[in-house]
């Protein structure tokens, strides 16, 4: 097939780009950088003639019409701005990237009748408060302008179902990390702390670290978003994926360094929008998809430290 993926040199999406390239299909990204970096799909044009990066913003019109031309199957949605605190200090970037950009490849997506396949996050949700986790039922809470950004990109994705018949899955997948994540500020928890133990540096928790989160390892998201573009059962649903158990930030921190003394706390810095407890029941995507997680948390950990000593051995401290 021929498949668009929007933000795919960023982190989640380079392992979706690469699970297409694996299933043999052509591919062309697009992406403005903003998040993504161009070294994530590096491995990829080596030896490979079907893959195709576009840089460009799904803000522009102009862009998409140019792009769309190449009569795609299947489009990944994943281009957006992720970050909490960024939408608390700029909601407006965020809207207009997350909501307006997703409407925009919405409408092409309509315009040459391809399937879409939108990546929301669980950060939509209120708080898991019993034993079996987060379905897709659960009630969804727009504790931050990006929570409530992807929640409105969410109904009008859906609403395209419903007025025009258009193939659409929305995926929501757990706290994901792994190789390739960022390591900054912007990067997740675990990519920063495990950053942080490798320079010697104090692992900060923000708030008292009793928050949990079902942490999915990056391979695993991507399978589970590649097998939601491939089935046609599940167009018009919305789907989760985690590993389906959460680990609070107190242990997770505890489990990367093993140094209570290199471990420390300071106030929160967007109380109002955290979720205390984030547990996934992947249920659905199991039934429909046949999938589930096969990679451990512990595994993923090794595996995401190994990758960061690597980086840190090619290009030092960066």
């Amino acid at each position: 097939m021929k498949v668009l993926v929007t933000g795919g040199a960023g982190f989640i999406g380079r392992w979706v780009v690469k699970k297409l390239l694996q299933d043999q299909h052509e591919v062309w990204v697009l992406d403005n950088l903003s998040n993504g970096r161009v070294e994530n799909l590096n491995e990829f044009f080596a030896n490979c003639q079907a893959l195709h990066l576009n840089i460009g913003d799904i803000r522009k019109i102009g862009i998409l019409d140019s792009i769309f031309k190449n009569d795609f199957d299947l489009c990944f949605h994943l281009a957006a701005s992720i970050n909490v605190q960024d939408s608390i200090d700029d909601p407006e970037n965020v809207f207009e990237n997350d909501t307006i950009g997703t409407f925009n490849v919405l409408e092409k997506c309509r315009e040459y009748k391809v399937k879409m396949i939108f990546m929301s996050t669980c950060m939509v949700y209120d708080a898991a408060y019993y034993a079996h986790g987060i379905t897709e039922e659960h009630a969804t809470k727009p504790a931050s302008p990006y929570a409530g950004s992807k929640i409105a990109a969410e109904n009008i994705v859906m609403s395209y179902y419903y007025a025009y018949n258009l193939p659409v899955v929305i995926v929501r997948p757990f706290n994901t990390y792994g190789p390739f994540q960022k390591s900054g500020g912007e990067g997740g928890v675990v990519a920063v702390f495990i950053k942080n133990k490798l320079e010697g540096k104090k692992i900060v928790i923000f708030g008292n670290g009793t928050q949990t989160r079902d942490l999915l390892y990056a391979e695993d998201c991507a399978s589970f978003v590649v097998a939601a573009g491939y089935s046609n059962q599940v167009n018009g649903q919305i789907i989760n994926a985690g590993l389906g158990q959460d680990v609070s930030i107190n242990v997770l921190a505890d489990l990367i360094v093993r140094d209570k003394k290199r471990i420390q706390h300071a106030p929160h810095i967007h109380p109002q929008s955290e979720i205390q407890k984030l547990l996934c029941n992947y249920d659905k995507a199991k039934k429909l998809l046949n999938w589930e997680p096969k990679i451990s948390l512990e595994k993923g950990l090794r595996i995401t430290e190994s990758w960061l000593i690597e980086e840190y051995l090619k290009h030092g401290n960066q």
